[in-house]
C-alpha cells in the first residue's frame, strides 16, 4: 500500500507534556503510516514540542494548544488520551461522538463497574454506560476485540506485569485463585512528570519505599482481568514499591500451586502460551529491568519455593506499561502488523 501521507492515520496526543506523551511520539514519529497531527496541553501557553520534550527536537514542528474535543476530532483520525483519569472521560465522549477512535491512557475505562470506580477514584463516572462497550487493552489476551474497538482502555503498568505473568497460569488451572500476594517495585517515572515532594532527588534517591498499602489503585484492575481468566472471582494484596531508579517495573506474585505440578511445567506451560507473542518472553533465569528497559517486552520467569509458586514479571513502564502497548493497540485496531514502530 502506498506510504504517502494520504495513506496515513492522522493522530493526535491529549496531555502531551508527560513521559508518556513523550515515548508515544517518539514511537509515533518512526511509524510508516501515522501523520501526527495535534498536541494538546490543558494550560493557556502553547510551547512548542522541542522546549516541552527536547529529546524530540527538529523531529515534528508542532505546537502544543489548549484544544477542544471538537477541534481535535476535526484534525485527527485516532486519538491518543495522556490525561489524567476523570479529565479523560470528559473529553473522550464528544470526540467518540465525532467519530475518533481513542486509546486511552488513564484508568477512567478500565474497570467495569462504575462503582467499584467510584470507591476507588472517589469520583462518579461521567459515562457508566460506555464502560461495558470499552475493551481492555491487553493484547496478549483481548486482541481479537481490540481490533474492532473503537475505545480502548490502555492498561495500567503495575497490572500489566502481573497479569502477563498469572492470567495463563490461572486460566490453566494451575495456581489457586486465592491468597494471592503480588510484590511490585517501579522506577521513579512511573510516578509522572509532575514534581512532588517524595520525588524529590534528595527523597527518593538512596530510598527504597512501599506507598499506598492495600489502597493502591491498580489493585481492582488487576482482581478484575485475573477474575475474567480465572472464572472464579480474584482478590489479590499488591503492594507497590519505589526504587531509585528512572524507568523499569519488576513483579513477584506468590501463588499457591492447584495439584502436583513442577515448576518446569508450570514454565512449559507459559512458554507455550506465548509462544507465539512477540513481546513476552518466557524465560529461564531470574529476569531483571535492564533485560527490557527500552523495549516493549515483558519477560517472565517461575520457581516454587517451599510449596509456593513465585512468578517474576519486568517490563519497562514506560514502553510495555503504557507507551508501547499503545502502539501495539494501535497497531491491532488499524490492521498494521503489530510490531511496527515497536
Amino acid at each position: 500500500m502506498d506510504q504517502n501521507s494520504a495513506s496515513r492515520i492522522r493522530v493526535a496526543i491529549l496531555g502531551a507534556t508527560g513521559y508518556t506523551a513523550r515515548e508515544l511520539l517518539n514511537l509515533l514519529l518512526r511509524h510508516p503510516r501515522v501523520e501526527v497531527t495535534a498536541l494538546t496541553t490543558r494550560q493557556d501557553t502553547e510551547p512548542h514540542l522541542a522546549d516541552v520534550h527536547p529529546l524530540l527536537r527538529g523531529r515534528l514542528d508542532l505546537t502544543l494548544e489548549n484544544l477542544s474535543p471538537q477541534q481535535v476530532a476535526q484534525r485527527a483520525d485516532c486519538v491518543f488520551s495522556c490525561l489524567p483519569h476523570g479529565a479523560s472521560a470528559a473529553i473522550i465522549e464528544p470526540l467518540l461522538a465525532n467519530h475518533c477512535r481513542v486509546i486511552d491512557f488513564s484508568a477512567d475505562y478500565r474497570l467495569d463497574d462504575p462503582q467499584v470506580y467510584t470507591h476507588w477514584y472517589q469520583v462518579a463516572h461521567p459515562a457508566p454506560e460506555r464502560l461495558a462497550e470499552t475493551v481492555y487493552g491487553l493484547p496478549e489476551l483481548y486482541r481479537e476485540a481490540i481490533r474492532a474497538a473503537c475505545l480502548v482502555a490502555n492498561p495500567g503498568c503495575y497490572p500489566t506485569a502481573a497479569i502477563l505473568a498469572l492470567a495463563p497460569l490461572l486460566k490453566e488451572k494451575m495456581i489457586l485463585p486465592r491468597g494471592i500476594v503480588i510484590d511490585s517495585k517501579s522506577g521513579v517515572s512511573g510516578a509522572g512528570r509532575n514534581p512532588k515532594p517524595n520525588l524529590h532527588f534528595p527523597e527518593c534517591n538512596e530510598n527504597f519505599t512501599a506507598y499506598a498499602v492495600g489502597q493502591h489503585r491498580h489493585t481492582p484492575e488487576i482482581d478484575q482481568v485475573l477474575g475474567d481468566w480465572a472464572k472464579p472471582p480474584v482478590s489479590v494484596i499488591f503492594t507497590p514499591h519505589l526504587v531509585p531508579m528512572n524507568r523499569g517495573i519488576l513483579s513477584t506474585a506468590y501463588a499457591d500451586p492447584a495439584g502436583d505440578r513442577t515448576a518446569d511445567a508450570m514454565l512449559e506451560s507459559l512458554a507455550q502460551t506465548y509462544a507465539d507473542e512477540p513481546f513476552v518472553r518466557v524465560v529461564k533465569h531470574l529476569p531483571g529491568t535492564k533485560d527490557v528497559v527500552g523495549t516493549n517486552c515483558c519477560d517472565i520467569s517461575l520457581r516454587i519455593v517451599q510449596g509456593k509458586v513465585v512468578v517474576i514479571s519486568v517490563i519497562d513502564n514506560l514502553l510495555k506499561g503504557a507507551s508501547g502497548a499503545a502502539v501495539q493497540n494501535f497497531n491491532l485496531m488499524y490492521g498494521f502488523d503489530e510490531t511496527t514502530a515497536l
